[in-house]
């Protein structure tokens, strides 16, 4: 069982003194309501090395648009999942993690008691974070590529129970302001079961293409962000499984390697 990780640089409850910060293995869990990721890295001199990683899909949010609670089959996926997470810290050594939860514990009414079970039975702490902050993480993640010539960015975080669209404007200093964001109800997971469409046709498919697009015009009435695309320093960054997908589809992987 993993126990006594780091939180907020406080001391494992095993007694251990507290490392350097070079000193130390650091992980991070994002379990959304398709998948559950892993990584675990060290600081180097470049910033941090990925030492191990992990990836499955485990569909939490499977049928939490007709039910409003995660499934046991669901439960049950993500836990086995996060075994193998757990597995993995431990025999790195992660003494720092930061496990975080989105839209389908956001949403479920059992969403809290059933992170009170992972905890139990991996040892793995979660933190349910709000749309501000999954904004923001997305935000942070994604300043390292932007490009010099980049005057406006668009941000978009396709997940599988929500998207978040963030807008960026940049300074003649290269600074980059995030001056407006929205996260929309919609995902790759969640737009399939509100459409019932399991195999997507093209019936189903334009249906979806036109609730998103009717969620996204509310916030571009309101921020413009259309008018600026022609001028060609707007620099458009995906995050996420979903823009993965597409890029190896684009790329004719035979499999995705990060």
């Amino acid at each position: 069982m993993v126990v006594g990780f780091y939180d907020n640089g406080r001391k494992r409850r095993n007694g251990r003194p507290a490392h350097r910060r070079d000193q130390h293995t650091y992980a991070a869990i994002d379990l959304g309501t398709n998948n559950c990721r892993l990584l675990v890295a060290r600081p180097s001199r470049e910033g941090f090395r990925v030492i191990d990683a992990f990836s499955r899909i485990v569909r939490l949010g499977e049928g939490l648009h007709a039910s409003g609670n995660l499934s046991d089959a669901a439960i049950e996926r993500t836990i086995e999942a996060l075994h193998v997470c757990a597995g993995k810290m431990q025999r790195r050594g992660v003494d720092r993690a930061r496990c975080i939860a989105t839209e389908a514990c956001r949403r479920a009414a059992n969403g809290t008691g059933f992170l009170e079970r992972v905890q139990a039975e991996t040892g793995i702490s979660f933190e349910i974070i709000d749309p501000d902050e999954e904004v923001r993480l997305a935000f942070v993640g994604c300043q390292p590529l932007i490009e010099s010539w980049a005057r406006r960015v668009v941000v978009l975080d396709i997940g599988g129970g929500s998207t978040e669209l963030s807008w960026l404007e940049i300074a003649s200093d290269g600074s980059s302001n995030l001056s407006a964001w929205v996260s929309l109800p919609c995902g790759v997971v969640s737009l399939v079961e509100r459409f019932d469409a399991p195999d997507v046709q093209d019936v189903s498919y334009e249906d979806m293409v036109g609730h998103v697009e009717k969620m996204i015009g509310t916030f571009e009435a309101e921020h413009g962000m259309a008018r600026h695309l022609p001028s060609g320093d707007v620099q458009m960054i995906g995050t996420s499984g979903t823009v993965t997908t597409l890029a190896g589809i684009h790329l004719d992987l035979p499999h995705y390697d990060r």
